[in-house]
């Protein structure tokens, strides 16, 4: 799987995001209205999508699946691309407040300590459905190290389309994320016409 090893902080300032957004407590100390070159139409499309696939932790082959996916859906594209990276598991353990950042999510899926409707899942594109039960498996949570990750991601506000027990470490999916739940700002109407081409 591809990698980037450049510092988190840096890649979120050149892509102009809050790193807030990704988990981090850490903000920018530099001034964000830095005096840039006026950029393209085809380098602010481009920006605007590796914006989002940056906060996502997506390759290029799976964000370009997800666009044709969100075509053949009813609705907006656009709004329909970022349901689906929503309904990504890790991205779901992530907004449920069951890690502090969607790597530790991917981390925690792929190491087989979730279950979906009382069945482990370990693959953190998993899409979650309406009506679907995200809890942490029993024996993880009896095992040091998780209890330390959930206790310390415990106060995250958990948006609308979900329904959160913190107590057990269970969620429950109510309604599929819409734009008005994106926690950052976005133009998805860049990342539909950078693909419309």
């Amino acid at each position: 799987m591809g990698k980037s090893t450049q510092p988190l902080l840096k890649r979120c300032k050149a892509l102009g995001i809050n790193p807030v957004v990704m988990g981090y407590t850490k903000e920018s100390k530099r001034n964000q209205k830095e005096t840039r070159r006026k950029k393209s139409e085809y380098g602010l499309q481009l920006e605007e999508k590796q914006k989002v696939r940056f906060i996502y932790g997506v390759l290029e082959r799976q964000f370009r699946r997800y666009y044709f996916m969100a075509t053949k859906r009813h609705g907006a594209t656009g709004e329909m691309l970022l349901q689906i990276l929503e309904s990504r598991l890790d991205n779901v353990v992530f907004r449920l407040g069951f890690a502090k950042t969607r790597k530790e999510a991917r981390q925690l899926v792929s190491h087989g300590h979730i279950t979906v409707n009382g069945k482990k899942v370990d693959i953190p594109s998993f899409l979650v459905k309406v009506g679907d039960v995200i809890s942490v498996k029993e024996s993880s949570k009896a095992s040091t190290g998780i209890k330390k990750i959930l206790l310390a991601n415990g106060e995250r506000v958990v948006p609308a389309w979900l329904e959160a027990d913190k107590d057990n470490f269970t969620g429950k999916v109510v309604n599929l994320a819409a734009k008005s739940d994106i926690d950052y700002a976005v133009k998805e109407n860049l990342i539909v016409e950078f693909y419309s081409k």
